[in-house]
């Protein structure tokens, strides 16, 4: 089934910008991602989701899983594990490997669950 991509608009605005901080994102003591490259989401009336290089998150510590989902505005996402020293967090890390036009800067970039690890933007 062919997915059509929206538009967005001023009934759902979404902008991308680099971020004008330092972003680091943890897992208990651990370093997961310390980077001055993050861009900043922001979508509508969602919170600001920062999007880390990929090529800058510890990729000892990740693991590509099979999920996927779609989002009509930005395209497929591709998920993430966290292994960590008490276990794993599934799907804890999503990204758009070849996003829709709109929010082209994103490729190349993860965003994490805040709710399991933590992200802090400048320091």
């Amino acid at each position: 089934m062919t997915q059509e991509p929206k538009i967005p608009g001023p009934d759902h605005p979404i902008t991308v910008e680099p971020t004008s901080a330092r972003v680091v994102v943890r897992v208990g003591v651990r370093i997961l991602a310390d980077t001055d490259k993050a861009l900043t989401l922001r979508e509508a009336s969602y919170p600001a989701v920062q999007y880390v290089p990929l090529a800058e998150i510890d990729q000892d510590a990740i693991r590509h899983t099979e999920t996927h989902t779609y989002c009509p505005y930005k395209g497929e996402a591709s998920y993430y594990t966290i292994a960590t020293a008490d276990g794993e967090l599934t799907d804890a890390i999503w990204t758009y490997p070849e996003p829709y036009d709109a929010v082209a800067d994103i490729a190349g970039h993860a965003a994490f669950y805040p709710d399991r690890v933590e992200i802090t933007v400048g320091e």
